[in-house]
């Protein structure tokens, strides 16, 4: 059952369903009303499908279950202040999924086919976005995979598109608190002009192990070095890095400093955090970072940034026997820096600041 509905200028939207404790969600999958499939074949899209099964038809000799052709997003829509639902920026995703899927030979899918699929996918789901004011959103996963029969190492001659999606709850119950990270140092996430900057389902399984190994040691998130010198920032296991220098003594300006890696996904997030930051009348920089520069205490605030958590602080960076405290002190709360950038960005996506850049989709909401 849904809860009451709720009136805007629009008229009548869909409430939250009634029977979830919205209070209480994590982020894993549950089952919603369904998900949307199309279907690459023959040199065209079809017209797309609504499913309610949750287990995807794959031929045993499809490219994606054999050679990992594949690719995936990740986004969110929200409920907002007035009511209505609106996605975040879908149109960046499409655009880093056209170029993920062309660097592993895959047909891409078109950005308003990507944007309607998104569409059919929240809309068939509006009661499982979680209620305004409950810090949840419906995380929207789109999937592109090779789905038809290649044994030879070609392209699929078949692709399965989909779009389903999941009620999440807030990342941080108690508010963004500061994590320890440990730098991997016997395994290289990806290689210098490798496949690193694209979203690849194999990208991210080899990582699996040496996170798993991290979080038994008390470590939530991992960061990388490039490969190449092992000397450069890369990005964490699960985001991509971001740091604060502190403020110009003249004047009174930080500096939002983040990796320009070629080997690392350019994030939604931490591309809209930069905006934002320039905002403020911040500096920003994208260039390359020294690991050093962490070890020389030239940065104030450094965090993870991604659509899961937005921001994900980070209080301690372990290197081997090496441990470097962000700041030069140990601290359990968000750096102010850092906690300003997180409340603009999320009043920007539930509509509780003007959204000067049109990254709400639609304006009118759903």
């Amino acid at each position: 059952m849904s809860g009451t509905s709720t009136t805007s200028p629009l008229g009548p939207t869909t409430p939250p369903l009634d029977n979830i404790d919205w209070s209480s969600l994590g982020f894993e999958f549950r089952n919603t009303n369904g998900y949307v499939r199309y279907t690459w074949t023959e040199g065209e899209w079809d017209e797309g499908v609504w499913e309610t099964d949750p287990y995807l038809k794959v031929h045993i000799a499809s490219t994606g279950l054999n050679y990992g052709q594949d690719c995936f997003e990740g986004l969110k829509a929200f409920r907002c202040k007035d009511g209505r639902i609106r996605i975040f920026r879908p149109q960046a995703n499409a655009a880093r999924m056209i170029d993920s899927a062309n660097l592993a030979s895959m047909v891409p899918v078109p950005s308003d086919l990507f944007i309607e699929a998104v569409r059919r996918a929240v809309v068939g789901n509006l009661e499982f976005v979680p209620p305004y004011g409950s810090g949840g959103s419906l995380y929207i996963r789109p999937l592109l995979v090779g789905n038809g029969p290649m044994l030879t190492l070609l392209p699929a001659p078949v692709f399965s598109f989909v779009v389903f999606v999941v009620p999440v709850g807030s990342y941080y119950k108690s508010g963004a608190e500061p994590v320890d990270a440990l730098v991997v140092e016997d395994f290289d996430r990806t290689a210098p002009r490798g496949t690193g900057s694209a979203k690849l389902g194999g990208n991210y399984a080899p990582v699996f192990l040496p996170t798993k190994k991290a979080k038994e040691r008390g470590y939530p998130i991992t960061l990388h070095l490039d490969s190449a010198t092992r000397t450069y920032i890369d990005e964490f296991s699960t985001s991509n890095f971001i740091g604060l220098l502190p403020a110009d003594p003249v004047t009174g300006v930080p500096t939002f400093v983040t990796p320009n890696s070629p080997s690392i996904l350019r994030s939604v997030t931490r591309l809209s955090l930069a905006v934002l930051a320039r905002r403020l009348g911040w500096q920003v920089e994208e260039r390359a970072v020294l690991f050093s520069e962490l070890e020389e205490g030239k940065f104030a605030e450094a965090a993870a940034c991604g659509t899961a958590a937005i921001i994900t602080p980070v209080k301690r960076i372990v290197r081997g026997e090496k441990e470097i405290l962000v700041g030069g002190k140990a601290t359990d709360k968000i750096g102010p820096g850092l906690e300003r950038l997180l409340n603009m960005y999320k009043a920007v996506q539930v509509g509780e600041a003007e959204d000067t850049d049109g990254w709400m989709w639609p304006t009118e909401g759903l």
